[in-house]
């Protein structure tokens, strides 16, 4: 999914989870779960997220990870900018 087509809210979920724990694998996964599984961020959990398009199904894993280096290789490009 392009970044222009991933919902600004998944991208600040991603941050979020980001900023908490790190992008080491799979410890960001068991923090995204850990965070949507409480509503942690804005009341979303999964199924929210995976209507703005950011599933946490071990069946989309490489989705979800591709989104990952897309958002924060977005966010040190707007850092650097």
């Amino acid at each position: 999914m392009p970044m222009e087509i991933l919902d600004p809210l998944a991208r600040d979920f991603i941050l979020f989870c980001v900023h908490r724990q790190g992008r080491e694998w799979p410890a960001l996964y068991d923090e995204m779960c850990w965070v949507a599984g409480r509503r942690l961020f804005r009341g979303l959990g999964y199924n929210e997220l995976k209507n703005l398009g950011l599933s946490l199904s071990l069946t989309k894993i490489e989705d979800m990870v591709r989104l990952i280096d897309m958002v924060t290789a977005q966010q040190v490009g707007d850092a650097e900018a």
